[in-house]
């Protein structure tokens, strides 16, 4: 005789607010048929087709962005979706319009194929350089699988700052992350340079990775959860132990934390940025610290917000010696992307101080100090790529020596992005620190501000040091030259500069609408 099952609950069946997250779908799904263009549109049209479609795909997704935005649907407070796995709410949209737009001007410099005939990447990485094969590859086409690549970690990005729990945020952080390993070692110049620079960002990776799972390993134990909300919700009125609380978190911030360039897990930075290919490294430099922190500021704010008695002095002690890191050791600095890597982890600590200060006004700073940034080191990076020698790009300081004589424009605009760099008013970066340091002060850090400071001026010793270099040297006679830059690169720039001196000068709208709104959870 056979017992009568009872009927088995009806799977529920996630609702998808597809107009909230079209902007992050159409980059995923354009990224997937750049993959296809690789496997079957000829060789010599995929340069024109990549290019195009890429574009399109950030102009499609930053209108869709905007629609959104500004429509009826678009509540104050957020949305989540996917089962409240992805959050959409005022502080994503701001990040996401931001790595957009830092995703359009990397692309244009990814793009150029005049400042490096044949484009700054190779296909074939193990082909040596100075070999029959090595010429051959030079002579033809750029390589483009580099843009689905790009397109993909861009992706990951825009999920990664807007996952709403740890386990979509892992995901999120593995396809934003495989895609610029990958990257990193494809430069068509010093090759084994950018292969070292991809093996140490892989393997330390890896190990960041690691330390991110097995935080979130201990806070589903903690709280049998792996969303933010449940967390928080767990720290807040839970009898059980704080052990796994606390582990978790350390952990899991670890792993942020190398993501953003925090000292000191900072190691991999100014190898990987001196060894990866430019157009790669302005990509990194600016989009990767815009998502890393934002998983950083969501984490903190919607999870462990109840508990941030406990962990806000290791955090303060993290800022410190990420901006102690970055101003001193950038003072010892020969390469200009060394110089700029050590500068993105003071940097770092400068934006964790507005993280930690957990309100309103300390959420709006740092992501308009994320805006401010990122155009910043996008438009220096693609000043570099211009300077060059016989065996491409001089990066020794030795070479800017004397610039301005030789190209009085290029050494101008790089200085006013030193400038901003440096935090000089009518710069984005003045405005950046100004609002930073001031959600700081109302939040009680003064000592913290008053570090800030200090380390501050020290970095601006070697900003300062290249603009004298490059005004006040003789240049060799053998020095290197200035590459004309092609369309794709000048848009970049001046993209950058534009951005630079519009929110140093006019910051009130950027400001507006990084404080329209806080997390949903």
């Amino acid at each position: 005789m056979f017992l009568a099952q009872a009927p088995a609950a009806p799977i529920e069946v996630p609702s998808v607010d597809y107009a909230a997250v079209l902007p992050m779908l159409i980059v995923f799904g354009v990224a997937c048929i750049g993959v296809l263009v690789e496997a079957f549109a000829p060789k010599a049209t995929r340069w024109g087709i990549q290019v195009t479609i890429s574009l399109v795909a950030i102009i499609a997704a930053g209108v869709s962005l905007i629609l959104y935005a500004t429509g009826a649907s678009a509540s104050k407070a957020g949305t989540t979706t996917f089962s409240g796995s992805i959050s959409v709410d005022r502080p994503s949209l701001f990040l996401w319009g931001t790595l957009l737009l830092l995703g359009l001007g990397a692309v244009f410099l990814i793009a150029d194929r005049k400042v490096e005939p044949g484009g700054a990447f190779v296909a074939q990485a193990a082909i040596r350089p100075g070999t029959v094969q090595d010429r051959a590859q030079a002579a033809t086409t750029s390589q483009t699988e580099v843009f689905p690549l790009t397109l993909f970690a861009l992706g990951g990005m825009m999920t990664f700052c807007a996952a709403n729990d740890l386990l979509t945020m892992f995901i999120a952080l593995e396809v934003l992350s495989l895609p610029l390993y990958l990257m990193c070692g494809l430069a068509r110049r010093r090759r084994l340079i950018s292969q070292e620079a991809a093996v140490k960002y892989f393997l330390l990776g890896a190990f960041s990775s690691a330390f991110f799972l097995y935080g979130l390993a201990l806070l589903y134990g903690y709280a049998d959860s792996v969303k933010l909300a449940d967390i928080a919700h767990a720290a807040a009125g839970s009898d059980r132990s704080d052990t796994l609380l606390f582990a978790g978190l350390g952990l899991l911030v670890v792993g942020l934390l190398f993501k953003g360039s925090v000292g000191p897990f900072h190691t991999w930075t100014p190898d990987v940025y001196q060894g990866a290919p430019t157009p790669v490294t302005g990509f990194m430099a600016a989009c990767t610290k815009v998502a890393a922190f934002g998983a950083i500021l969501r984490v903190l704010s919607v999870g462990f917000s109840s508990t941030s008695w406990e962990w806000r002095g290791v955090m303060w002690a993290v800022a410190i010696i990420s901006m102690a890191l970055g101003a001193i050791l950038g003072l010892t600095q020969t390469d200009v992307k060394r110089m700029i890597a050590y500068s993105s982890v003071a940097h770092a600590g400068f934006l964790l101080v507005g993280a930690i200060a957990m309100t309103e006004d300390g959420l709006s700073s740092t992501l308009f100090y994320l805006l401010a940034y990122g155009f910043t080191t996008l438009a220096a990076f693609g000043v570099v790529s211009l300077v060059r020698d016989s065996s491409g790009e001089a990066t020794h300081l030795s070479a800017w020596a004397g610039l301005a004589k030789r190209s009085p424009v290029l050494a101008g605009v790089f200085t006013f992005l030193l400038l901003a760099l440096a935090g000089i008013p009518l710069t984005s970066g003045f405005i950046g620190k100004f609002v930073v340091f001031s959600a700081a002060l109302s939040d009680g850090m003064a000592p913290l501000v008053v570090v800030a400071l200090i380390f501050s001026a020290v970095a601006a010793f070697f900003y300062l040091r290249v603009i004298v270099l490059m005004y006040f040297s003789e240049p060799a006679a053998d020095g290197p030259t200035v590459t004309v830059p092609g369309g794709f690169t000048t848009a970049a720039i001046a993209l950058g500069v534009v951005v630079t001196l519009v929110l140093g000068v006019l910051p009130a709208f950027a400001l507006d609408w990084a404080g329209a709104g806080g997390f949903a959870s």
